[in-house]
This record gives structure tokens, C-alpha cells and sequence, in this order.
């Protein structure tokens, strides 16, 4: 398969190093010059407990990029969605279509520029980081999952697949990929929540103190899916029916734990999020949630918990707020 990989950071270096090492005729592009040089230089390193590696890759900048390509994998930040979708849409083939493997609901913007049929979904889970010019850090398998914003089972769906299957053998299909993406936005809000401390994930969701507040925050995001009429999926110990009207304390629990024991597992000990403020020092992917909370208002949900989530968030990237176990104690003041 001939693929077109943008945004070359830690979801889309990973996926990309593991399609060229597989035989598929890979171009990663990435704004960075730095990582851009390095990876023309010495090809992109993945280190970690789940694959250590060094691929040669073709690489470059944006402004150096020629060619067609029939699938562009997307996998810049949500909030460059925009950009990048002015960016390769001349890129992309007559018959081609551009997939989102990214956090957030950027198949929506995808289909308003290139077209619902030409738009795939995708949904991962796997950890990642970026370390250094053209070197990845991979910690920890996670749901690798495509699927037809329409919900079709095609061919071109099934030939994406097959290719994925040279980054993760468990990599599968869906007809029903905004229920994955709607289950990563109410996981992603827990995960936002986390990410206002220095806390792991796991002992962040682990904490009994905190607990209402992650049930809280994950129930405001699905309810809005379920009156928009989707159906939540469950991945990798996120069970949606216990964050559901009617959810049992005993599922709550259980899907905590499975939540925790599946971060612990993980060599990638910290959200993105959390390294996007602490670490990078760069405005985080919380502008994704401008989206839910505006499919909220359209279905008559205030959503108070996620509107608040993302001004705290929002006031440490601006370094008016320090990474703190207290914000959690200020945010839970929300649910009363």
C-alpha cells in the first residue's frame, strides 16, 4: 500500500516506522525540520518494551512534499486539523481518502473538506511518545481500530487493515467507529482530569477521592452521544455501560480497575496531555472538546464538568495554574 503519513510525532512515527519496516511504500511528512533531518539522516528509531527498531523512512517538510498519494493517513494534533487538511488535499489521489488517526471527532472536518466518501475513521489507544528528532518511544499496545464514517464494510477498509496488521496484529474493523471515538472522548475527559496533577493514569483513576469526578466527567460526554444516537464501544477496560444512565457502582468499579490495571501494564505512565504541559510546555488538545460540548448544547446539555476541565487546563498552559492534587479538589466542587 502507497500511504502518505502527516504528522510524523508520536501516533503517526510509530504507525509509519512499523508500515515501511512491513514492505508498504511510506512517506512521513512533519513540520519539524529538526525530526525531518534526522529521520532522512538515520531513519526513525522506535525504542521501548513493545519494539526496539530503526527504520529507514522517507521524510520531509511539508513544502518539499510532491507526489499523490490514494491514502493519507492524518495524524497531526486535533487542533491542526484545519491547517494540515489546507495543506494535502492536493495531495491526495483522485480516488484516495484521508483517514484520521487522531484523538477528537476530525472526521467531521475531514468529510466538510475532502468529502464523506472520501473520509475513514480510526481509532488507537496505543502509548506513545515522542523523545527526540527521529526517535520514538512505543510503551504499550492499545486498540488499533478502522472503520467507514458510514459504516460499510469495504474493501478499501479491509486493505487499510491488512496493512496495520505490520504495526499490531489485533488491529480490526468497525461498523461502528464514532461509538469508539465517542468512548475515547468521555476516556480523554477522565484522562484531561488527570492530567491537572502529576499523578500516573493509573494512580490518578486509582484514587478513591477522586473517583465521582472521573465517573462524573465520563457520563457528561456520553450522554451526549447517546442522545445524539450513538452507541459507545468498549476498549482496553473502558466499559461505557457503567458510565451510562443506570450504570451499576459494581460495573463503575470494575471498569476503573480495568482501566488502571491496563495503564499499569504500560511503559508510557502519562497521558500525552499531561507530557504536552509538563514536559513540551504546548497548548494541550483540549480545543477537540469545543466539538462535544458544542453537539451538547445542540442536544440541550450544559455540560458544566467539561466546561471546566478545559478553562483549568487552559490556565496551566498559560502558567497561571501549577500542576497541583489539589486542582482535582477544586474541579470536584463543580459536581455540586
Amino acid at each position: 500500500m502507497k500511504l502518505l503519513v502527516f504528522g510524523a510525532g508520536a501516533i503517526g512515527g510509530c504507525i509509519g516506522a512499523h508500515l515501511a519496516s512491513g514492505g508498504h511504500d511510506v512517506t512521513l511528512v512533519d513540520r519539524d525540520e529538526e525530526h525531518v533531518a534526522a529521520m532522512q539522516e538515520r531513519g526513525l528509531e522506535i525504542c521501548g518494551p513493545v519494539a526496539s527498531f530503526c527504520s529507514p523512512v522517507q521524510a520531509c517538510t511539508p513544502a518539499k512534499l510532491i507526489g499523490s498519494f490514494p491514502v493519507i493517513l492524518l495524524c497531526v494534533k486535533s487542533q491542526h486539523t484545519q491547517r494540515a487538511l489546507g495543506m494535502l488535499n492536493s495531495f491526495l489521489a483522485p480516488e484516495g481518502f484521508v483517514v484520521s488517526m487522531q484523538n477528537g471527532l476530525n472526521e467531521l472536518l475531514i468529510a466538510d473538506a475532502v468529502g464523506a466518501e472520501r473520509t475513514m475513521g480510526a481509532f488507537v489507544n496505543f502509548g506513545a511518545d515522542y523523545l527526540a528528532p527521529g526517535v520514538m518511544h512505543f510503551g504499550g499496545r492499545g486498540a488499533v481500530v478502522v472503520g467507514e464514517v458510514g459504516g460499510r464494510i469495504t474493501q478499501r477498509v479491509q486493505a487499510l487493515r491488512s496493512a496495520l496488521l505490520a504495526f499490531d496484529e489485533d488491529a480490526r474493523i468497525t461498523n461502528n467507529i464514532f461509538g469508539y471515538l465517542w468512548s475515547k472522548e468521555a476516556y480523554g475527559a477522565m484522562l484531561f482530569v488527570t492530567a491537572l496533577t502529576n499523578d500516573s493514569i493509573a494512580d490518578a483513576l486509582a484514587n478513591c477521592k477522586h473517583r465521582d469526578v472521573y465517573v462524573a466527567i465520563a457520563r457528561e460526554v456520553l450522554a451526549v452521544a447517546c442522545a445524539r444516537g450513538i452507541r459507545p464501544e468498549a476498549f482496553n477496560g473502558f466499559d461505557p455501560q457503567a458510565f451510562l444512565p443506570g450504570g451499576s457502582e459494581q460495573e463503575v468499579a470494575r471498569s476503573l480497575a480495568d482501566m488502571v490495571a491496563f495503564n499499569r501494564r504500560s511503559a508510557k505512565t502519562h497521558s500525552g496531555i499531561w507530557r504536552d504541559l509538563a514536559v513540551r510546555k504546548r497548548p494541550t488538545e483540549v480545543a477537540m472538546y469545543d466539538q462535544v460540548l458544542a453537539e451538547g448544547s445542540a442536544v440541550g446539555q450544559a455540560m458544566p464538568l467539561t466546561r471546566r476541565m478545559k478553562a483549568m487546563i487552559h490556565e496551566i498552559e498559560t502558567g497561571e495554574r501549577s500542576l497541583l492534587r489539589s486542582n482535582v479538589d477544586e474541579f470536584a466542587r463543580t459536581l455540586s
